[in-house]
């Protein structure tokens, strides 16, 4: 797999990556040894990015993720992410529904707790992309970037990104230090990063397309919200709610893959990657064969026609549901 740069200051990952949330439970119980045979299969396709955060699984996804690539770790790069924060601690991350009252902390005293316990967690002595999880209201974005930057010059911390941010807040942010990668929510029908294009290609940022499946909305293996498992936390978001409405989106998808000869997963990779060359889309995955074909997006190339019919789906078929049931995780 070839690589990219993310930023202009050095990093250079895979032109996919592995979103590791899955791999914690999030979209219901997860295999420990089929969550390792995943990152074996991403290791041997030329995945070198592997992102997780502080808050997945309990805290716990680091830890599994820093034993899962300690013997590669040489070879790959190794993003997480702080900022939320829960009553107690742990909690299963940024979810559906409106149970765990999450909270966010960009103090600058949490910027450095949370990146040394973070570092215990994972096992490693430095972190390759550190970013931001969600922007604090309640702390400027300065003083969130400044303390980040202090843990690049401690040599803890290679490269810095944002997670959800908007333009003004990421233009703010880059004055204080140079940001290497933007994390947003980016796919066939979450399409806000497209606003932000002009702004990192002109500061230089790269973009890390999280969801780039729609939560699973585009490998068109889920036919309905009813077999959606109590423990799967997509039975709270609102697009999985309303699915009978976003049918038609994921009918007509299906249908263009078909004829492309490709998965529907593979062609929303694909588009993603294709809109603006160089995002790195971060499927996530705790099955090997959805690795596997995940992977294949890699190969397809997607002619103008292709992409201008994906585009008309989306735009032809209005979306209902906003992307999470908490707007506060929305971009800032």
């Amino acid at each position: 797999m070839k690589t990219v740069p993310l930023g202009k200051q050095g990093l250079k990952v895979s032109a996919m990556g592995l979103g590791c949330m899955m791999i914690a439970g999030h979209y219901g119980p997860s295999d420990a040894d089929e969550s390792q045979r995943v990152i074996d299969a991403a290791l041997d396709g030329g995945i070198t990015l592997f992102d997780t955060a502080d808050v997945y699984g309990g805290s716990q996804n680091e830890v599994f993720v820093g034993k899962a690539l300690a013997k590669v770790r040489d070879r790959v790069q190794i993003a997480t992410k702080f900022g939320f924060t829960r009553p107690g601690g742990g909690g299963k991350g940024p979810g559906g529904g409106a149970s765990g009252a999450m909270g966010v902390d960009g103090s600058p005293k949490h910027v450095h707790e949370a990146c040394d316990a973070s570092l215990g967690r994972l096992g490693i002595e430095t972190i390759d992309l550190y970013y931001l999880h969600r922007v604090d209201p309640k702390v400027p974005i300065e003083e969130t970037v400044g303390a980040m930057a202090e843990l690049v010059k401690a040599g803890k911390v290679r490269y810095l990104g944002l997670s959800e941010v908007a333009e003004p807040t990421l233009r703010r942010a880059h004055k204080i230090h140079p940001i290497s990668a933007v994390q947003n929510e980016y796919s066939p029908w979450s399409r806000e990063p497209e606003k932000l294009f002009g702004t990192l290609d002109e500061l230089g940022v790269g973009l890390v397309a999280y969801s780039p499946l729609g939560r699973g909305f585009f490998t068109g293996t889920i036919n309905s919200y009813a077999e959606i498992a109590d423990n799967d936390n997509r039975k709270g978001y609102p697009r999985y709610k309303a699915f009978e409405e976003n049918r038609p989106i994921i009918d007509r998808f299906k249908a263009l893959a078909e004829r492309r000869g490709c998965s529907p997963a593979q062609l929303a990779l694909a588009f993603v990657m294709t809109k603006r060359p160089g995002t790195v889309p971060i499927p996530g995955t705790k099955h090997v064969k959805h690795m596997l074909d995940n992977l294949g997006a890699a190969d397809i190339v997607l002619s103008p026609a292709e992409v201008a019919e994906i585009d008309n789906i989306v735009a032809s078929v209005p979306v209902v549901g906003e992307r999470y049931a908490d707007t506060s995780l929305l971009q800032a």
